[in-house]
């Protein structure tokens, strides 16, 4: 009997609780989302170069340290956004596989299809419209963020040729229309600079914007 009781585990004896370290998880996941969180409004507010990590770190209510140890740099907070804005927090899951993309491809025809591309646009750049005029004008003055945002459009074109793909598949683009011209309109029509001239500089509503980008899909690709 002694013997077994030298042989039992400390984390069994009676009266000790098992470590849990979901706490500890969730309060780090709480800290990142709200750096994550500043980190725009501060991009967002001053700009790219003039924002530091000191000042983040002010914004999140942590110290400059803590911003280091999630994302290391400036460059690597920005990525990190993106990422998280892209995905709606769901960073480990791609684009193809989000729901929201999944939706739109398998809609059974094609006018649901840009609608659905009209829609997950407006709601996208109402998260990161802000953003992607940061990393745009970033990108002139930091390389790594100047290759992120020549991946960013790489990636948005690419998953906007798959739409192309299933359009053309379907028999419906407009005579005469391939699915490489089809793609260059959807990237250019659902590009973030459009939604940065007519939302942000000449007002429209999130609204408006979303029913004429589903009209100028039908207008420019559908027979």
């Amino acid at each position: 009997m002694q013997e077994d009781c030298n042989e039992m585990t400390e984390d069994v004896k009676p009266g000790r609780r098992r470590y849990d370290g979901s706490l500890r998880q969730e309060q780090a996941r709480r800290t990142r989302e709200a750096i994550l969180d500043a980190a725009q409004r501060c991009f967002e507010g001053h700009g790219y170069a003039a924002t530091t990590v000191a000042a983040i770190a002010g914004e999140a209510g942590v110290s400059p340290r803590t911003v280091h140890l999630a994302f290391d740099t400036k460059a690597g907070i920005v990525r990190a956004l993106w990422n998280h804005r892209l995905r709606r927090g769901r960073e480990e899951v791609p684009v193809a596989e989000q729901p929201w993309y999944q939706a739109m491809m398998a809609a059974p025809d094609a006018d649901e299809q840009v609608r659905l591309n009209a829609v997950n646009s407006r709601l996208f750049k109402e998260r990161a419209g802000g953003l992607l005029e940061v990393l745009r004008s970033a990108a002139a003055v930091d390389g790594d963020v100047g290759a992120l945002w020549e991946r960013i459009n790489a990636e948005f074109r690419a998953n906007q040729r798959t739409l192309a793909v299933s359009l053309d598949e379907k028999g419906a683009l407009r005579p005469g229309m391939d699915v490489e011209r089809a793609a260059d309109i959807l990237w250019t029509l659902n590009h973030p600079d459009v939604w940065a001239l007519l939302v942000g500089r000449r007002g429209w509503s999130p609204d408006a914007y979303e029913r004429w980008l589903y009209d100028a899909f039908r207008a420019q690709l559908l027979v």
